[in-house]
């Protein structure tokens, strides 16, 4: 059985961001579920404070953060985090 991997980007909406976005959506595949959180919004704002989110860009895959832009987070990194490849249920 496959299940959606959830991927949140939390954006400022800056060219990085946008860049970063388009990074995730080009790595995910059919199963990925990519959802884009701006942190105008103050409950995304919330949301990325409880994940622990200190700088953006930001990518969450599964309610747990993979990476932001401090260091870096690039495509090696996402699909080592198993971005691209379908999720498959535990036996």
């Amino acid at each position: 059985m496959t299940l959606t991997r959830k991927i949140e980007v939390f954006s400022s909406g800056c060219a990085l961001c946008n860049e970063t976005i388009d990074m995730v959506r080009r790595t995910a595949d059919p199963s990925c579920e990519v959802i884009v959180r701006s942190m105008t919004d103050s409950r995304v704002l919330a949301r990325a404070k409880e994940l622990g989110i200190r700088c953006l860009p930001a990518i969450v895959i599964d309610g747990k953060l993979a990476g932001c832009q401090c260091p870096g987070i690039d495509e090696q990194t996402l699909r080592a985090a198993g971005v691209g490849r379908p999720s498959s249920a535990a036996a």
